[in-house]
């Protein structure tokens, strides 16, 4: 794994300075501490940052074939690259090195674009033939690996695993795009199809953009999608053999490393099923390591502590304090965006722990977009439940003024905090689901923003992203319309970009294995009711494990890892509060009403309401205009 950045012209191959690919990778030198590769030829630049996980002899990149021709810069892991080996091997194409890299060179030879096809992985990768003049940028199925590109006025296409590296050329105009904070404030993340910076995009999931010199640059092209669209038959026995033997396969593959490799574990159903299957198939102890918050009701560490003992694993723990909200500059530094999911800074820790004893660490990230275990999936179904039995006219007649005059009564228990569900009853599932996944609601949101920015959204709205992708999901049930457009926007967009960056920031390579596409197409075929049983999701996941994890375990009450921002910003991070409200970027666009934003903050520090969750996002947007359009 590593970083990846270069440079390619369009329209005519001028000279590329080697300095100015190098000065983009410097800025991501974190993703790659074991080494770094320039290469350039008329009109390419491309530039590799190494962590040494595969071949750590004999894979430096960036790497061409013995001709010269192909040139490839290669971030990530192909986990089948032996049966690809010894396939092209028998096609008469001759290897120099053991790694996965050089697959990927002989692979675009023998099949061209369609090997992509082939690759089994997570892999972020720009190839260069000189026979056609091209540049090739791929990004695996689901978006476990970033790679953000911009076109330049002087004709040239630029790229880099991050958008530091981008930011890194002099070429590139930092000029701030206004609906994605828009957006950043819907999610708490910057989505995938949209940048804070104008003029940068981010290669979708499954897609691959060609630039071939002379012609026009065309839009990306999508080599693979989940479809919801087919349901399997087989019986329910079949369904767990097949399952379990696509878990066993799938964690085997990603145990493939000349360095240590070792787990995450918090106890949940999902990384404890990734430990059970590894200590199957592993013949030392597997490395595992958990982080908590010292509050206890926030703390997984029981739950991960009686699985590592069930499976004897070398188990290691650590516990957080308020101490580490301290952390908010530097990892908002390494997120470049505004990123507001403040399980970053557990993650953080955490990949800091896995380090001092592995170079490789696997997760359970996935697992709910799959297999619907998100409890926002529960509730979707049951209100599509209630759809289908009541009138549309009659819905939106009587839940709507309901919902209006519902109170929010945020201090009141769950089942008493109704006026979402009473308010999304009003809507069809589409818009009901896309408000569900909004942190900031609508309404909240623009009574932040002053009426100047309001005009220049021109009608943009968040939610109209999960709306359109849920509309338009390969689907049958409004279920798989919801898991599909979590797979498309906040798996991508949030999950893997917490895991990446933070990751990443320590020099650790973190790996997937309830990803694999064959897994995830298989759990798209499942009946809902293998994927959704009473109160609780990943049905069938939960009966394939019972022989192997307990069952209290796997159907009992999750616990849930939550940093308690509320009380940093009571606290530690008090300051950060009451400087949001003046003197600060936000106060420099003119884009907010600072001072609703400053009764806000003062309203959450006498402890009169909770707004910490909203204080957070507003501080990292602070922290990202600052220092990327120099607000500060």
């Amino acid at each position: 794994m590593g970083g990846i950045a270069g440079i390619f012209f369009v329209e005519t191959a001028k000279p590329v300075d080697e300095a100015r690919v190098g000065a983009m990778l410097a800025p991501m030198r974190h993703r790659g501490p074991d080494g770094s590769g320039l290469w350039s030829a008329p009109g390419v630049g491309l530039g590799h940052l190494r962590l040494a996980i595969v071949d750590t002899e004999g894979g430096a990149q960036p790497m061409a074939t013995p001709e010269g021709d192909v040139t490839v810069t290669f971030n990530g892991e192909i986990y089948n690259f032996a049966e690809l080996r010894a396939e092209l091997k028998a096609k008469g194409h001759q290897f120099r090195t053991q790694s996965d890299t050089e697959v990927i060179l002989h692979s675009w030879r023998q099949w061209g674009e369609r090997c992509v096809e082939r690759f089994e992985g997570m892999f972020a990768f720009a190839l260069h033939d000189a026979r056609t003049q091209s540049l090739w940028l791929v990004r695996d199925r689901f978006g476990v690996k970033p790679l953000l590109y911009a076109t330049l006025a002087d004709g040239s296409l630029i790229f880099a695993s991050e958008l530091k590296g981008l930011l890194a050329h002099p070429g590139l105009r930092r000029v701030p795009e206004l609906s994605a904070v828009e957006d950043y404030l819907a999610y708490g993340y910057v989505p995938d199809d949209t940048s804070i910076v104008k003029g940068v995009r981010k290669l979708g999931a499954g897609e691959a953009l060609l630039a071939v010199r002379g012609r026009p640059l065309s839009p990306p092209s999508r080599y693979w999608d989940v479809s919801f669209a087919e349901r399997t038959t087989a019986r329910p026995d079949a369904l767990e053999d097949e399952l379990l033997s696509l878990l066993q396969n799938a964690v085997r593959s990603r145990l493939m490393a000349d360095v240590p490799v070792g787990a995450f574990l918090s106890g949940g159903v999902a990384s404890s099923t990734v430990v059970a299957l590894m200590a199957e198939a592993s013949s030392q102890p597997v490395k595992t390591c958990t982080i908590g918050f010292d509050v206890a009701a926030a703390g997984e560490t029981d739950h991960a502590e009686r699985i590592a003992r069930r499976f004897g694993t070398d188990h290691r723990s650590r516990l957080l304090s308020s101490d580490d909200s301290r952390l908010i500059d530097r990892i908002a530094a390494h997120f470049d965006e505004p990123f507001a999911d403040a399980s970053a800074v557990p993650m953080f820790r955490l990949c800091e722990l896995a380090r001092e004893s592995v170079a490789v660490a696997l997760s359970g990230d996935g697992v709910d977009e799959a297999f619907a275990g998100n409890r926002r999936h529960i509730f979707q179904h049951r209100e599509e439940m209630a759809r289908r039995f009541i009138p549309g006219a009659l819905r939106r007649g009587l839940f709507g003024p309901l919902g209006a005059l519902y109170p929010t009564a945020d201090w009141a228990p769950r089942l008493l905090r109704a006026k979402s569900t009473v308010l999304g009853l009003a809507m069809d599932g589409a818009e009901a689901y896309a408000a569900s996944v909004a942190m900031i609601p609508a309404a909240v949101r623009a009574q932040l923003f002053t009426d100047q920015a309001k005009a220049a959204f021109a009608g943009h709205r968040a939610e109209d992203r999960y709306v359109k992708a849920m509309r338009e999901a390969p689907a049958r049930d409004p279920i798989d319309r919801a898991q599909y457009a979590d797979l498309k926007i906040s798996l991508p967009g949030d999950i893997l970009t917490r895991t990446d960056r933070m990751s990443t920031a320590v020099g650790l390579q973190v790996r997937e294995p309830l990803l694999d596409h064959r897994l995830v197409g298989f759990a798209a075929r499942l009946p809902v009711r293998q994927r959704i049983h009473g109160r609780s999701g990943k049905y069938l996941l939960r009966k394939t494990m019972e022989e192997r994890l307990p069952l209290d375990i796997l159907y009992g009450p999750q616990t849930r890892l939550v940093t308690p921002v509320s009380d940093w910003f009571r606290g530690a991070l008090a300051s950060e509060a009451r400087a949001i409200a003046g003197g600060s970027a936000l106060a420099r666009t003119e884009w907010f009403d600072m001072r609703r934003i400053a009764r806000l903050a003062e309203a959450h520090r006498s402890g009169t309401t909770d707004h910490g969750q909203l204080l957070w996002q507003l501080v990292m947007l602070d922290k990202a205009l600052g220092r990327l359009f120099s607000l500060g």
